[in-house]
């Protein structure tokens, strides 16, 4: 019969058995001696010391499902002290470090229960193993800290277990390019712990707005979140200085109080996860050597004006003069206006000065940099910028950031603004004002209203070049290179008779040259083009008055 009920015997039932017996035993020597077999049973089959297994039986009773054992409780089950149970806090503290156990500790109040998992193991008879999450993916490993971090602000795991467990999960993956990078900076446990936590926010919660509040959870002393705290308030934690965690703006003003995964952190510690670009819409690359020549022509007060920039930016002279106005203490980046009518050749200016010099360009999208969302606009022209550093310092040639139509940017700021979209607009105009005090490169600003300038903007343009409507003599240069076959004669009727800018002339010409392919060379008459320049000065249109 007796070897029957041993051949029977389990670890749910000896667990049941150990828990009968242990009622109102106060946990003596006589309890010990008629549960032994099933006290030995456990321990056998679970590795734990004889202590360990009547602890993890006790907690099963009180602990499993939605009950959360606490230690009052099973004192009086036992009919022993709370103190007497306290003596087991050893063993009860390596049941949580083997996961059996899993203990909540809110303020003064500790709670214990043993995981679902945990008993799917005993009802099959099995020792419970704690899962190992080795060779998995970046994205996999953001899973598990999902869930580790999960636990750690359920109060179910502390930071102490937290800080094991992760440290187990990493060197499971060491070949990770963002575990490497981790463990490749010289940070202490705790800073190192606080960057994997703004990551897992970015990551898992997709949150780049993190507050003090959204970080508190993680220390289990309080003095460890003070001093972290302060650090992080003041600039000079490490995070902060290896810029992989920056501060967000708030009207273009640093917020202390709010912070992101910087773009450094994102490509360097996140290369293995696909996060969409911050800037994607925001810009357009163009390379200097997809530009199609173009000849221009201006007044001679613009082309020598032109002559002067286009030799600055030829990359001898550039790094001289941007060297030795560093070494003298000014500013070193070379911020240019181009302003005037549409049409006058500022953005086409700016190709060909890049075509010329061998610099690409960096064209900001500015209807796409302006997002819905309260605080995206502000977000998206900071990570402009930084992004505009980052091609500067791997490129060869420093490229030029061109903000084409600027108008809508560049306007007089609002005083007092209360609506949201005037306090957005400011916002941005003070973070493009920063960035141009601070900027080691080339921006080039086109606008059409200049008279509606900020006059903070007037002062940061080192360079301001008014585009005006070309000469007789440029227009007349215009209309020969825009259509060849036109005679001197007829070149001269046409300059003389309409006063328009290259761009007009040259929307002129392509009417022209779509004719010419309709019609053949009958549509490239004096008369004809005369006819196009006429549909092309919108004032000279008959308007029929309404009502008389």
């Amino acid at each position: 019969m007796e070897a029957k009920q041993k051949k029977q015997l389990d670890l749910l039932t000896a667990i049941e058995q150990i828990v009968e017996k242990a009622k109102d035993s106060k946990l003596s020597p006589e309890f010990y001696r008629k549960a032994s077999r099933y006290i030995k049973y456990v321990s056998d089959k679970l590795n734990l010391t004889k202590e360990q297994s009547v602890m993890l039986a006790i907690f099963v009773e009180f602990g499993y499902y939605d009950e959360d054992a606490k230690l009052k409780d099973m004192g009086k089950y036992l009919n022993c002290s709370t103190a007497k149970i306290l003596r087991y806090t050893k063993e009860i503290d390596d049941l949580e470090k083997r996961e059996i156990l899993r203990c909540c500790r809110e303020g003064r109040h500790i709670t214990y229960r043993v995981p679902v998992d945990v008993i799917e193991a005993f009802k099959h008879d099995d020792n419970y193993i704690p899962k190992r999450y080795k060779d998995i993916t970046c994205a996999e490993l953001f899973g598990v800290l999902d869930d580790y971090f999960g636990m750690r602000k359920d109060n179910e795991l502390s930071y102490d277990v937290l800080n094991e467990k992760i440290e187990l999960l990493f060197e499971d993956n060491k070949n990770l390019e963002y575990v490497k990078r981790i463990k490749s900076l010289d940070l202490t446990n705790d800073e190192e712990m606080l960057l994997v936590l703004f990551t897992h926010l970015f990551v898992n919660n997709h949150d780049n707005y993190i507050r003090y509040h959204d970080l508190d959870f993680l220390f289990d002393c309080k003095s460890q979140w003070i001093h972290a705290k302060y650090r992080l308030n003041y600039g000079d934690h490490p995070i902060l200085t290896e810029k992989l965690v920056e501060y967000n703006n708030n009207n273009g003003i640093v917020d202390r109080e709010s912070f992101r995964v910087s773009r450094k952190a994102k490509k360097e510690l996140l290369c293995e996860i696909s996060i969409p670009d911050d800037n994607q819409g925001y810009k357009e690359m163009i390379k200097h050597k997809e530009i199609v020549e173009k000849k221009l022509f201006y007044g001679s007060g613009i082309q020598n004006q032109i002559m002067e920039l286009t030799s600055l930016l030829e990359d001898g002279h550039f790094q001289m003069v941007r060297t030795r106005m560093k070494s003298s203490g000014f500013r070193c980046g070379f911020t240019c206006l181009f302003y005037g009518g549409p049409g006058s050749g500022k953005t086409e200016t700016v190709l060909q000065l890049a075509r010329q010099t061998g610099r690409d360009i960096m064209q900001v999208n500015i209807s796409q940099i302006k997002s819905c969302w309260v605080g995206e606009s502000e977000k998206n022209i900071k990570a402009l910028f930084d992004e505009y550093r980052e091609i500067v310092g791997r490129s060869e040639k420093t490229p030029i950031l061109l903000f084409n139509e600027a108008d809508a940017i560049i306007n007089k700021r609002q005083e007092g603004a209360e609506r949201a979209v005037d306090k957005m607009e400011n916002s941005i105009q003070n973070i493009i004002l920063q960035e141009m005090e601070n900027l080691d490169g080339i921006m080039i600003a086109t606008t059409n209203l200049a008279q509606n300038m900020d006059k903070a903007f007037e002062r940061r343009f080192l360079y301001k070049i008014k585009f005006e409507k070309p000469t007789l003599e440029a227009r007349m240069h215009i209309w020969h290179e825009m259509i060849p076959a036109l005679s001197e004669d007829d070149t001269k009727i046409l300059a003389e008779k309409y006063e328009f800018s290259g761009g007009q002339i040259e929307n002129i010409a392509r009417h022209n040259a779509i004719n010419g392919i309709l019609y053949g060379e009958k549509g490239n008459s004096l008369e004809a083009l005369m006819s196009y320049c006429d549909n092309e000065r919108l004032e000279t249109k008959q308007t029929r008055k309404i009502g008389f």
